[in-house]
């Protein structure tokens, strides 16, 4: 068997874990309740953001460097699943502050910065998406890349700078159940993450080689 179906199988089989680690596995905490098992998605999704962010800045770095597609692919499919993550932030984020501040959303440093560092992806995504297939179109996005990928550390820092509402620190206050819990979920989203990746980039790839070949073939028939 093929190595890919069976890590999407067991993928499959870790996503039912970590739901089960999250509404079963770990403990009711006691001043926000049930809407807190969001953290167990919420904060994994952020760092794995995080990380698809940066694999798109290797990538436009690369690309930059070398003018190679590989390069490129490997930046607009990381910057997809790094989207999807950050938008399970940004959904899962006012579900946790309704209940949590009486409110969907606040106008708060990490709140508002995250949003921007999506907004930055998805221009990235939408230029690379729908701007062609011309070489000023990659440069330009992989350098889109590359100073979007720097907010990452304005968004972690910005509780200690600007002393938001956003819980900081979340993690080490946590016992040992929710750590357990938390960083299972992890794993298992890092699998899906990879797997997405992977996935994303084969495409792509096959896009750029049908291209190609479209192109190879109208030359002929030109001559």
């Amino acid at each position: 068997m093929k190595p890919f179906p069976i890590a999407t199988a067991l993928s499959a089989i870790g996503l039912f874990a970590a739901h089960w680690l999250a509404f079963d596995f770990v403990p009711m905490e006691r001043t926000m309740g049930a809407v807190q098992r969001i953290f167990y998605f919420h904060v994994p999704s952020a760092w794995l953001c995080y990380l698809g962010f940066l694999m798109c800045f290797v990538g436009s770095v690369g690309y930059l460097w070398t003018r190679r597609s590989r390069w490129d692919l490997f930046a607009l499919a990381s910057a997809e699943v790094g989207l999807i993550f950050g938008f399970i932030v940004l959904i899962t984020g006012p579900l946790w502050a309704r209940p949590a501040w009486g409110a969907w959303w606040r106008w708060e440093p990490r709140l508002v910065s995250m949003a921007l560092m999506v907004l930055i992806f998805c221009a990235y995504w939408v230029l690379r998406s729908y701007g062609g297939s011309g070489e000023g179109v990659k440069r330009f996005a992989a350098i889109l890349g590359v100073f979007g990928a720097p907010n990452i550390v304005f968004v972690h820092l910005a509780v200690r700078k600007w002393r938001g509402t956003h819980p900081d620190q979340v993690v080490s206050r946590s016992n040992s159940d929710m750590r357990i819990a938390l960083y299972s979920v992890l794993a298992i989203l890092l699998v899906v993450f990879v797997l997405l990746v992977v996935q994303r980039y084969r495409i792509h790839k096959n896009a750029f080689r049908v291209r190609a070949l479209r192109r190879r073939l109208s030359r002929m028939g030109a001559m």
